[in-house]
């Protein structure tokens, strides 16, 4: 199991998940995340919500970046609880990752979701589905750049 992808995938979705937004906001929460990417959340939240919240720390951690998802500090922090959680329940393990693969009907065909950290530039992608070409192409890159 990836924690780290799967924290940089829940981070966006738990202000939704544990409800730290408005009613509105909240019904909107597939239209800002997108239909699949808000029901694969709920999936997963399902399942991990009891370990979380009977863990002290991953609850903090989980409430704490749902207030800031876009914090470094406790995206580690709620990784390392998630890592301790999925290593002492190989199943529940299987189960998020069955369901990180799954994709919606219809959706069998070319397609490619990334998951961006901005941690120094660090980036984070997967590629799911058939073959994708051409995504982009750099033709001049200028500055101080180190590769």
């Amino acid at each position: 199991m990836d924690v780290l992808a799967l924290t940089a995938f829940l981070a966006p979705c738990l202000p939704f998940l544990l409800e730290k937004v408005g009613a509105p906001a909240l019904e909107g929460a597939a239209a800002k995340l997108g239909e699949e990417t808000w029901e694969k959340a709920k999936a997963i939240w399902g399942k991990l919500r009891p370990k979380v919240e009977s863990a002290a720390a991953a609850k903090m951690a989980a409430e704490k970046l749902a207030n800031k998802p876009d914090s470094a500090a406790w995206k580690e922090a709620l990784q390392e609880e998630l890592n301790a959680i999925l290593q002492n329940d190989a199943a529940l393990a299987q189960e998020i990752t069955d369901i990180l693969q799954t994709t919606s009907a219809g959706n069998e065909g070319n397609r490619a979701q990334q998951a961006v950290e901005t941690n120094q530039g660090q980036m984070i992608g997967q590629m799911f589905g058939g073959e994708i070409k051409n995504i982009g192409q750099i033709d001049t890159v200028q500055g101080d750049i180190n590769l």
